[in-house]
């Protein structure tokens, strides 16, 4: 799936692996929360010309891979994302009215990598990433 874009002066194939966690890795990543977020970050990187192509939300982790435009550092992106999803949970989830900042439900910092012609392995870990958080937890609790 090479897919060249264009803006008005570049031609650009630039696509990222991006994970990042919630504060103090706290698994709140699931039931409304998590039918809900899936939606609110695929608008918000829309709203900076973005394009989530794969994502998946873990109970302590999220994963996205994502292909952003050139004029837009991958910062900027993750952190427009971040602040504005923390801003949503906050008021939809935890009772907040207007003027909210999200505190800090989202730890900082992040994980970015560049997805070069590996592409389909990125497709493919982001989907099994459930099974084999499951499969480490099951040999947590064996041990």
């Amino acid at each position: 799936m090479n897919s060249v874009q264009s803006l008005s002066h570049s031609v650009w194939d630039c696509k990222y692996h991006i994970v990042w966690i919630p504060k103090c890795r706290r698994k709140v990543l699931y039931g409304q929360i998590r039918q809900n977020l899936g939606k609110v970050i695929r608008e918000l990187a829309r709203q900076r010309e973005s394009l989530v192509l794969e994502g998946h939300l873990c109970a302590d982790h999220v994963h996205l891979y994502v292909a952003i435009p050139p004029k837009f550092a991958v910062a900027q992106v993750v952190g427009y994302i971040k602040g504005k999803s923390a801003i949503h949970i906050a008021r939809t989830f935890g009772g907040r009215s207007r003027n909210f900042t999200g505190e800090h439900f989202w730890a900082r910092g992040y994980f970015a990598s560049t997805v070069g012609r590996d592409e389909e392995v990125i497709r493919n870990y982001i989907r099994s990433q459930e099974r084999e958080d499951s499969r480490v937890e099951q040999l947590k609790l064996l041990s």
